[in-house]
């Protein structure tokens, strides 16, 4: 479904029409809507990695690096880092080892010598770096690269008065965004609407996630025996 249809959608749901259910108040909800399932689809699976299908390019970033420094802020709406790598003085990619904060306090004390890095933890939205990194041993240029997976790629109002971008996940299920966007308007204004929304939404969430967790089919489960012990 294209955004059109969805707010058409959302709004025939509530017997609502643009006035009463604005374009912003709908556009809003809609990408509330959307990050959630994406979030959703990003956590249902560990082995794939679901990214929204509207995006051009891999979750992947490049970043400089500065000699001596050791915190790093990564871009909103990159919800999880799969990997890290550190670019070294010869040109050759190293992937770091991630450490947990409360392993390595105090943290002034951890890797108090600049060099290559080999290990980083997250804090919030910032990326840290072990030991911070040496002008001599790494390539500053470009030299920080991160694999993340991104949140949705949200809709814009420009996109909304065009009307023809798809949400980037499985087409059976976009109807979902609709009665998710439906449901907060039906809630103040629609209460006999509700509990058939809410039911709507927990069969189609429901059938969009079991869609998904079966998206793995051409990986081979194996099965080993377990050697048993006698005593």
């Amino acid at each position: 479904m294209h955004i059109a249809d969805i707010n058409i959608e959302a709004r025939k749901l509530v017997d609502a029409d643009s006035t009463s259910y604005s374009d912003a108040d709908l556009l809003r909800r809609v990408n509330i809507a959307y990050e959630e399932i994406i979030s959703k689809l990003i956590a249902l699976n560990k082995n794939w990695s679901f990214g929204d299908s509207n995006f051009t390019s891999l979750p992947t970033g490049l970043s400089n690096l500065t000699a001596g420094t050791r915190e790093y802020q990564f871009t909103a709406g990159w919800l999880t880092i799969n990997s890290v790598q550190i670019l070294d003085d010869e040109g050759v990619w190293h992937k770091l080892k991630r450490v947990s904060l409360k392993d390595i306090e105090p943290i002034t004390e951890y890797c108090k010598t600049d060099g290559q890095p080999t290990e980083y933890a997250v804090r919030e939205d910032f990326l840290l770096l072990f030991p911070t990194p040496a002008s001599a041993d790494v390539t500053l240029a470009n030299g920080l690269k991160l694999d993340c997976q991104r949140t949705a790629d949200l809709f814009t109002s420009a996109q909304v008065t065009t009307g023809t971008k798809t949400p980037g996940f499985a087409s059976p299920f976009h109807i979902l965004l609709a009665y998710k966007a439906a449901l907060p308007y039906a809630m103040a204004y629609n209460p006999a609407r509700v509990n058939f929304i809410m039911a709507e939404i927990i069969r189609i969430e429901k059938e969009l996630l079991t869609f998904y967790a079966g998206r793995e089919r051409d990986t081979k489960t194996i099965i080993k025996t377990k050697e048993i012990t006698f005593r």
